[in-house]
């Protein structure tokens, strides 16, 4: 591979006018993103890169590669944040076997074996940087995505001060496991922070109550009560009752109301508050 890097070396400036003219005029290079003198920079430092790691060793997994490796891995984690998508980022590093290919049958196109060998070696790194720039890709929008994730779910879990000593949780959408922790750790804070008394569960916007949905309710009213404070749930509709009592799951010891409103009076009146309409007059 040093033959490589030789051509490399002797023809980077060229290498890179050409490898950033491929990129450019690929259908799927997703540029806009970036300005040209990034494009350009990220060139230069790859290429440098490849040069000073054939110069060791032509494995990419080994350590000679590293600073290679992390150079893509990072480059595919600025371009998952900046929107790019996979053959976007991919066409980065294929773009560059035409120019290398080219190189490569100027230099050798006198041998036969020494073409066919050498374009195999170009071909092969290239296949491999492909690779590992994909992995890497995927792996950094996975990291986003799970982020996101997580930011939805703390944001579709407000907790919200109805009353002195009273706190309401509105759910929307589906209860699963992982929801599940989050409504937990969201209001069992908010419960010590506001030296609360009573928590309103409202399931009015959770379309469907299972087994499953019915043993996450019951957790986190048993994770409330374990701080010391009374739990309600609210929004009961008449399909949910009846599939609660289908489904023979206990919510004996467990406060039930049909709405938020009649949920807040019971909680006012545990609380030893008594609202009252004022009179006409």
């Amino acid at each position: 591979m040093t033959s490589i890097a030789d051509l490399i070396s002797k023809n980077q400036s060229e290498l890179t006018e050409a490898w950033n003219r491929e990129i450019l005029a690929n259908p799927s290079k997703g540029l806009g993103r970036i300005s040209d003198g990034e494009l350009k920079n990220q060139t230069n430092s790859f290429l440098q890169l490849i040069m000073s790691a054939l110069e060791s060793n032509a494995d990419v997994s080994s350590p000679a590669w590293l600073r290679t490796r992390e150079f893509l891995e990072e480059t595919s984690r600025t371009r998952a944040l900046q929107g790019f998508d996979a053959a976007e980022t991919a066409t980065f590093i294929f773009s560059l076997k035409k120019p290398l290919f080219a190189l490569v049958r100027d230099a050798f196109g006198g041998d036969a074996a020494q073409l066919a060998e050498r374009t195999f070696e170009a071909g092969s790194l290239i296949d491999e940087l492909g690779l590992h720039t994909v992995q890497a890709f995927q792996k950094a929008r996975e990291a986003v995505i799970d982020r996101q994730q997580t930011e939805m779910l703390e944001l579709s879990t407000p907790v919200v001060k109805l009353w002195d000593g009273v706190l309401a949780l509105p759910l929307i959408g589906t209860l699963d496991s992982a929801r599940t922790q989050v409504v937990m750790e969201s209001l069992l804070k908010a419960i010590v922070d506001t030296n609360s008394e009573t928590a309103i569960l409202d399931i009015t916007g959770v379309p469907t109550v299972d087994t499953l949905v019915a043993q996450h309710l019951i957790r986190t009213v048993t994770a409330i009560r374990l701080m010391g404070a009374d739990c309600i749930i609210s929004g009961v509709r008449p399909q949910i009752a009846q599939t609660i009592v289908h489904l023979g799951i206990d919510l004996t010891g467990i406060s039930t109301k049909a709405t938020l409103a009649d949920a807040l009076s019971l909680a006012l009146k545990r609380g030893g508050f008594v609202v009252t309409r004022r009179s006409a007059s």
